[in-house]
């Protein structure tokens, strides 16, 4: 949280993947805080600072991490100082947003019936993970997908970096008759090069994004063609400044945006993103939330939401604080 000098709060969370980043995570936050304790609320103006005391060391990993939650909370507070939703902030209209669900590795039954179930909830489109010891296996999860789903709901599929560049464009010429959106991370995140060998040689979309570190690597990814679609992590790729300077990257490209995770704030982003494309939607931090994001038929709706949309159940976070 920041706190400004009239009482208004803004909110931010970041999500470390291991608990041994916990701790580090939460002591850059508090540490980078000082630097900025007494000066004026100007997002941008505060993100350039803190990027330059940081330019020996980088911007990547936990400190990108930090400098991205205190990003986000300072366009938090400015918003809800204005009492406006971060859309209405940055000059942009509250829209609608489709929606797709994502599903872990639940083998064919289980995802088959995990498709089902957001189907049946409106949702547009389902992304499972694949990555199965054959494509075969891949194959047969796709298609019980297809088959819980009709043929109207978008099926996207994620490798998650787990295939080689030679294997990826062999999986997917098996794939490419299956109609899907697209094919996310199927080798490693920054191999530029290997996705952009997959992305020639698919007729399926290749979509990828959630591992960049800020704006840098989105424009490596850009040069070397290395996708056809690009999907930021709004913690990773910089928070709202960085996302905003991705959004102008990808449009000049003529490039869809989709996001990764943090659909309360990425929703809004989405509405401020000329060429945006889908939601991720996750509902992991739902019980930590006040008012998680609203969903009605499949499609986001940011209408009414204050500042970013992240404030706090503060008696689930009491139970949860450590």
């Amino acid at each position: 949280d920041v706190t400004l000098d009239d009482g208004t709060t803004g909110h931010s969370m970041v999500f470390t993947y291991t608990r041994l980043a916990l701790k580090p995570t939460a002591e850059l936050i508090q540490g980078i805080a000082a630097l900025i304790e007494n000066d004026v609320l100007a997002p941008a103006a505060t993100e350039q600072k803190l990027a330059g005391r940081f330019r020996l060391l980088g911007t990547q990993g936990l400190i990108g991490m930090a400098l991205a939650a205190i990003d986000m909370a300072l366009w938090d507070a400015l918003a809800r100082r204005c009492n406006a939703s971060l859309v209405g902030l940055l000059g942009g209209l509250e829209k609608p947003v489709p929606a797709y669900g994502g599903i872990g590795y639940d083998g064919v039954l289980g995802t088959a019936n995990a498709a089902e179930a957001f189907a049946q909830r409106g949702f547009k489109g389902v992304k499972p993970k694949i990555g199965y010891p054959t494509v075969g296996d891949d194959l047969a999860v796709v298609r019980a997908v297809r088959t819980a789903v009709g043929p109207d709901v978008a099926i996207m599929v994620d490798y998650n970096q787990c295939l080689a560049p030679v294997e990826a464009i062999a999986r997917l010429s098996v794939l490419d008759d299956e109609e899907l959106t697209w094919v996310e991370e199927p080798t490693l995140a920054h191999d530029y090069t290997g996705h952009a060998q997959i992305a020639r040689a698919a007729a399926t979309p290749i979509q990828c994004g959630e591992n960049w570190w800020g704006t840098l690597d989105l424009q490596h990814a850009l040069d070397a063609q290395a996708s056809d679609y690009v999907m930021p992590d709004v913690m990773k790729i910089g928070g709202v400044s960085g996302w905003m300077r991705a959004a102008a990257l990808a449009q000049a490209r003529n490039l869809r945006v989709s996001n990764h995770l943090w659909p309360e704030i990425s929703a809004q982003l989405l509405c401020l993103t000329p060429t945006s494309h889908w939601l991720e939607y996750a509902d992991w931090w739902n019980p930590v939330l006040a008012e998680p994001l609203n969903l009605e038929n499949g499609m986001a709706d940011v209408a009414g939401v204050l500042g970013t949309g992240v404030a706090w159940n503060e008696a689930a976070v009491a139970q949860y604080t450590v």
